[in-house]
């Protein structure tokens, strides 16, 4: 059994409107997760107190919907939730992962709060961040803002105009007129650098040592920053880097630092580079991860280090999917 869980708004109370919203929010779930009429067990409506008109349920028998179970709820009024908003749960027999939906602003965190959330993930190369933060932000319907990429970029820049990373008389030229911006497409972050999708060359071997190196630049950190920042001010997301929680979003709801066993993060990005078709030396690789570390650790910037209200993940012995399970239930049990 998979529960499905789905959410929408209308403009106005109004037959015509709940009709159009549910049928639209229903159509889409069955897309996205590929769902059969006999998959379908049981569809539980609940709304906002401001919606009189009509019955959600109803609205998705009319649907074409009343081959299954149906039942609507009326919710009792909530400070902060969102207005003219219908959810529903959908239980199906459906196996594999629930792709939740939500439509016309609606809120996908547990109670449709609306205020926007930020989620600080930071900790030392190899740990896995990314991968979990992309998990994060899929179960809970938010954006996830791989500020690593951005100073990669940042690198890349430098390694096109041959300018020394780590001279910042060099660099700020370069980084007063450069252009990065972050697009969500097909799903995925992808990273562009003055107009130019950088997504894939980035994430060479060579760039990660430059990454670092550039990241420990005042005139690059204070450029960053402020796209970070603005980007989090406007939604709800999940950031991962080495400074999020103690720099970037020191007042982030919630912060969580992943790390893991030095070994384990240098097998772990072995087989990343290994099965993009990289040639790499395990032990060379590895030095390199704990050179990172130091490197990272020990700049006068807004170096590595824990903030002191994050929660601590050690990952040595656990999966993305383990670690991106265990962070989702500590945030739920805080809203």
């Amino acid at each position: 059994m998979k529960a499905i869980r789905g959410a929408t708004t209308v403009d106005f109370d109004s037959i015509e409107q709940v009709r159009a919203r549910v049928g639209e929010l229903l159509k889409e779930i069955v897309k996205r997760n590929a769902l059969t009429r006999d998959e379908i067990v049981f569809l539980l409506f609940s709304n906002t107190n401001d919606i009189c008109s009509y019955y959600p349920a109803k609205a998705a028998r009319e649907a074409g919907f009343s081959f299954c179970s149906l039942f609507s709820a009326a919710e009792p009024d909530m400070s902060g939730g969102l207005e003219k908003c219908i959810r529903v749960l959908a239980l199906t027999e459906k196996c594999g992962k629930p792709e939740h939906v939500y439509l016309h602003g609606a809120a996908s965190l547990r109670r449709d709060y609306s205020k926007i959330i930020n989620i600080a993930l930071d900790g030392p190369a190899g740990g896995g961040k990314s991968t979990v933060s992309k998990l994060v932000a899929e179960t809970l319907g938010i954006l996830c803002l791989d500020t690593g990429a951005m100073y990669r970029a940042c690198a890349l820049k430098c390694m096109y105009e041959n300018a020394d990373c780590g001279n910042e008389i060099a660099v700020k030229p370069l980084i007063d007129k450069i252009n990065i911006e972050v697009k969500y497409i097909d799903g995925s972050q992808r990273t562009f650098l003055d107009g130019k999708d950088v997504s894939e060359e980035i994430r060479k071997p060579q760039i990660s040592m430059s990454a670092s190196t550039v990241s420990s630049l005042d005139c690059v950190r204070k450029k960053m920053v402020g796209l970070q920042r603005k980007i989090a001010a406007e939604t709800s997301c999940i950031l991962d880097g080495r400074d999020i929680g103690t720099n970037v979003l020191p007042d982030a709801e919630f912060k969580f630092f992943l790390t893991a066993d030095a070994e384990v993060r240098a097998q772990r990005r072995f087989k990343e580079l290994t099965e993009k078709g990289h040639t790499v030396d395990f032990e060379s690789l590895k030095t390199e991860i704990i050179l990172r570390d130091e490197q990272d650790k020990m700049r006068k910037i807004a170096p590595l280090r824990q903030a002191d209200d994050a929660v601590f993940i050690d990952s040595s012995a656990m999966n993305a999917e383990e670690v991106a399970a265990f962070i989702v239930r500590k945030i739920q049990e805080k809203i």
